[in-house]
């Protein structure tokens, strides 16, 4: 009797435990919602540098690639 006293107990504070977990891991979604904007927010600037570092490693390829067509043309 004794020990299934204590097996109760124990079941007893293992559920409690998990439903004290559920309840705290749970969040607003408009907190989630929120924060997902906060994290984007903070990577758009560092984003737009990149996209213009690209744009400009692009454009000096592109222009290197003309400028040898030319003079290719030139000596020919």
């Amino acid at each position: 009797m004794a020990l299934n006293i204590c097996i109760m107990k124990k079941i007893t504070a293992i559920i409690s435990l998990l439903l004290i977990a559920t309840v705290t891991m749970a969040q607003d979604g408009n907190a989630g919602i929120n924060e997902a904007t906060n994290q984007v927010k903070s990577y758009f600037a560092t984003g737009t540098n990149l996209m213009y570092a690209i744009g400009a490693i692009v454009g000096l390829v592109g222009a290197i690639k003309v400028y040898k067509k030319w003079m290719a043309e030139l000596l020919n």
